[in-house]
């Protein structure tokens, strides 16, 4: 694979050819064996009740065993040298959003869940540029949720509740306490029940909504099934520790079921009712095909007074509008369902949460879309997934942004590096992606220069490109031929490690692809190396991690211009962290010799102290002094440096939601 720029190219321009980009990596040796071988709505800032209180000025995100997460910690720039706002947020798979003004200070902030019973607090702020948002970490932060969640009002007092999942299916209540500008959310019913004394079942797959659907004054609950109907209850208006908030009204509500028509052009779904579809057999014949897990939005989107419907579904590659044709007080939605924007209806890879406010407060409804991914893709291939569409006077939608929240997200799987990419003595920004959703065979790189110093980072993404034929990889850099430049180890999805050699110089680099099973581990898949020398012979040895979490041991047995891996064992030290095990070698505890720390895919990063020596390892798991497993993403891939040239070892991670972590470390190791 040839990295040379044109003659004419300049290096490290504004907007240089991602060949150009490769062909800048060079670093110091010394740096590369430290580093390449081990190193929808909620409440203002200060006015929830249950929680505590974040500081509006620091970009932190709390702080975990003596490390500070840090949102903002330097600025990182695009392309065009505009801003992410915040870099270091962790990225989104399958976002959950919804808009409300929930502290009743006129005006819609955001909340959006991305994993179970975690809600992430946007909090609106308006700006000459624009509304902005920006994360409170602390608010909602002990709401547990499951997989869904609602603000609503439910007893008709103005302020806003809080429906949501509880376990195996069922619904929970949390009421509203508080006051106005300060809410407080007090759990009322773990497992609610309607007025006939019978839980309320809502699929955990499914996302209900609720709206006052006939003007009557009370919120109207309403459940998408996964036949295609739609359950409806009516709220009572109380809520009492004793009585029930909701009595049913019908499973069938306007008699919608919406099912899948498998020849239908992109599976539209349509009415069972409306007399289209005829079930037939036979080759080349077929079935409708119930429907899935589903989402529900309820809004006056044309402004006509009465309330409209919209369905997201894992077998709908767009948003479905169901317009009620009838009024407010009579509502009417016996109607067929129509891709919605009509004009130009949304195309993503499916299962899409709406929710509408109005963002640019120019007195209409925008939207907001979730992307969960669903029958057309899953929608860990891409980061494009929380887009918004604007409403224009005349009533059409344009889609401004596919990224509504600002940060670094490369899509699934972020594996962070960071080598100092063009020798000027900083660590640059190398991550790599599970999949590439242009092309479902290869990963890509994203590069992120440094541009500020050892002691004050300033990143600057520089373009994207691939790595031979690697699909879901892991790099390691290491200079394996002796020649005084980096070359690469490439962990993949199989069972086995590319060798990528550089063929150019440290300052120009040309990886060629020597060896596309260079070394084979020997139990398990998705390989994940690290270099180091571990038995201080002046060679780097290697230990790979795998699917099974156990830990490969190569002890290279060649030299340091020729190597050789020998498997020492495929049970390293008996270490087995239960699934993808993720190693770095460094030496963290400051004793010289090289300590392990492993990144796990549920468990956090494990710290694995070196209480031998230089030449003789023997390796002791102690408590680990890393942020708690809770803290980190799933998938975590960690990565140690000195980023701030404050002398201590900062942690950077990837993880499952494609995006990236940084913590500061503000107490010394353990030890």
């Amino acid at each position: 694979m040839s990295l040379r720029p044109p003659p004419t190219q300049l290096v490290w321009g504004l907007r240089p050819t991602l060949v150009d980009l490769v062909m800048l990596v060079r670093t110091k040796i010394t740096c590369a064996l430290i580093l390449s071988i081990g190193a929808l709505s909620g409440c203002a800032s200060g006015r929830i009740a249950d929680v505590g209180q974040p500081d509006p000025e620091r970009h932190g995100a709390g702080t975990s065993g003596g490390w500070e997460r840090s949102l903002t910690p330097f600025p990182v720039l695009r392309e065009d040298g505009t801003p992410y706002e915040i870099p270091f947020l962790g990225g989104f798979n399958v976002p959950r959003p919804q808009w409300a003004d929930i502290d009743l200070d006129g005006d819609i902030d955001l909340v959006v869940q991305e994993t179970t019973d975690r809600l992430l607090y946007f909090e609106r702020e308006d700006t000459p540029n624009g509304p902005k948002h920006t994360w409170r970490p602390d608010v909602f932060s002990s709401l547990q949720v499951g997989e869904w969640y609602r603000f609503v009002d439910v007893d008709a007092d103005g302020d806003r509740d809080l429906l949501a999942e509880s376990p195996f299916s069922y619904m929970k209540l949390y009421r509203n306490t508080g006051t106005v500008g300060q809410p407080n959310f007090e759990l009322i019913a773990d497992t609610l029940r309607d007025t006939r004394g019978e839980p309320i079942f809502s699929d955990r797959q499914n996302i209900p909504n609720a709206a006052d659907i006939d003007c009557d004054g009370r919120l109207d609950l309403f459940i998408g099934r996964l036949v295609g109907t739609v359950t409806r209850y009516e709220a009572t208006g109380v809520i009492t520790d004793d009585a029930s908030p909701f009595r049913h009204i019908t499973d069938r509500f306007e008699d919608i079921e919406i099912i899948a028509d498998p020849a239908a052009q992109g599976g539209i779904p349509i009415p069972l009712n409306d007399g289209n579809i005829q079930p037939q057999d036979g080759i080349g014949r077929h079935f409708p095909t119930l429907h899935g897990a589903n989402t529900m939005a309820l809004a006056d989107v044309d402004d006509d007074g009465d309330v409209d419907m919209f369905w997201g579904d894992f077998f709908e590659a767009g948003l479905l509008f169901i317009e009620n044709a009838g009024s407010c007080e009579a509502p009417n939605l016996r109607v067929t369902p129509q891709p919605f924007p009509l004009d130009d209806p949304i195309q993503t890879s499916g299962y899409n949460a709406p929710t509408f406010g109005d963002i640019d407060r120019d007195g209409d409804l925008d939207l907001l879309l979730g992307v969960l991914g669903g029958a057309y893709n899953g929608n860990t291939t891409t980061a494009d997934n929380l887009l918004l569409f604007e409403q224009d006077h005349d009533g059409s939608f344009t889609l401004t942004t596919s990224r509504f929240i600002s940060q670094i997200d490369v899509g699934s799987e972020s594996v962070v590096s960071l080598v100092d990419l063009d020798a000027d003595g900083d660590l640059d920004l190398f991550v790599t992606n599970k999949i590439d959703p242009q092309d479902l065979s290869d990963s890509k790189v994203f590069l992120f220069r440094n541009n500020g110093k050892s002691t004050d980072a300033n990143f600057q993404k520089m373009g994207e490109f691939k790595l031979d034929g690697a699909y879901h990889n892991a790099p390691a850099f290491g200079d394996l031929d002796g020649d005084g430049d980096l070359d690469i180890l490439l962990g993949t999805w199989r069972d086995e490690l590319r060798y990528l050699r550089n063929v150019g110089s440290a300052t120009q680099p040309d990886f060629k692809l020597i060896d596309s099973a260079f070394v084979e581990i020997t139990r398990g898949s998705n390989a994940t190396p690290t270099l180091g020398d571990i038995d201080n012979d002046g060679d780097l040895d290697l230990f790979i991690g795998e699917s099974s979490g156990t830990i490969n041991y190569y002890k290279n047995t060649g030299s340091a211009t020729k190597p050789q891996f020998e498997l020492v064992s495929d049970e390293y030290g008996g270490i087995d962290v239960g699934r993808r095990s993720f190693p770095k070698l460094v030496d963290f505890d400051g004793d010289s010799d090289l300590d392990m720390v492993i990144g796990t895919e549920s468990d956090g990063i494990l710290y694995f102290r070196n209480d031998g020596s230089t030449s003789v390892p023997e390796f002791l798991e102690i408590e680990t002094p890393f942020p708690a497993a809770a803290d980190l993403p799933a998938f975590v891939t960690p990565e140690l440096a000195d980023l701030d040239g404050d002398g201590d070892l900062d942690l950077v991670t990837g993880g499952a939601g494609g995006g990236v972590y940084y913590f500061e470390r503000h107490s010394p190791p353990r030890d």
